[in-house]
């Protein structure tokens, strides 16, 4: 699809993995809302870059608050794209626990209730209601109407220790996404999923990256180094671009294997 005056709704867009792709979206020509709760990452990006974006502050579990940074976009533009990057739920999914811990104890039901509800959850209702808006526009010449962009993980398909609650939700996520695309082809709209690997992304606060390199790079067959994450956003505008891929998870890790 042509991205040049269109809109996208990027979740988490004032993140690693979203602001990227804000910004390569904005070079596109496309309008950007950012829907996220970090208000001063998302003001300075606003502030950078000008009236091509709007910041509406979203948790992505609160489904007015998903519809209203949805119809914010479509105010500025055709909605054509859709992004939901990371949980940002309010609170986040906690950390990683074992089913059961060393001296026995289960994990809390809460737990796992709350990681799938920021992961999957709010990811199917970050892409299902800006489809529903996205079925309404008029058709290019190829029949498309809108692309939506769900992000998983590489601990979708093989989680480490501690993970199960985070592994079921992008499990989860890779599972809908050729369902999805079953579901709205007839609409012309396409889902796909990123599994990123082991970006540098804000995830991992003040730690210098060279540390971080050093701690992770032996995992990594190659390049031998952490992913960055405008290679993440040069692959989501290939999908937006490229209208036959669909239905795909596409796994973005320098062939890690977890």
């Amino acid at each position: 699809m042509e991205i040049k005056g269109r809109s996208a709704i990027v979740t988490g867009g004032a993140g690693g993995f979203g602001e990227a792709t804000v910004r390569r979206l904005v070079d596109k020509g496309a309008n950007v809302v950012i829907a996220d709760l970090h208000d001063e990452r998302a003001n300075a990006l606003v502030k950078d870059l000008g009236s091509a974006v709007r910041y509406v502050r979203t948790d992505i579990t609160d489904e007015q608050n998903v519809i209203e940074a949805v119809n914010a976009a479509q105010e500025m533009a055709p909605l054509a794209f859709a992004v939901a990057v990371h949980g940002g739920g309010a609170n986040g999914g906690g950390g990683p626990q074992r089913i059961v811990d060393r001296d026995g104890n289960p994990i809390a039901v809460e737990h796992f209730r709350r990681t799938v509800e920021v992961y999957l959850v709010g990811n199917f209702t970050v892409l299902s209601r800006a489809a529903a808006v996205m079925s309404q526009n008029a058709p290019d010449d190829d029949g498309q109407r809108g692309v939506c962009l769900g992000t998983a993980s590489i601990a979708g398909f093989e989680g480490q220790v501690g993970q199960s609650s985070y592994s079921a939700a992008k499990g989860g996520v890779i599972g809908m996404t050729l369902t999805a695309a079953r579901d709205m082809g007839p609409a012309g709209i396409r889902f796909m999923t990123i599994a990123p690997g082991t970006f540098h992304t804000y995830a991992y606060g003040d730690v210098p990256i060279e540390a971080l390199n050093d701690r992770f790079a032996k995992l990594i067959p190659n390049p031998k180094r952490m992913g960055h994450p405008d290679e993440y956003a040069k692959l989501a505008i290939q999908i937006f671009e490229n209208d036959f891929l669909n239905g795909y998870t596409i796994r973005l890790d320098g062939a890690q294997r977890f």
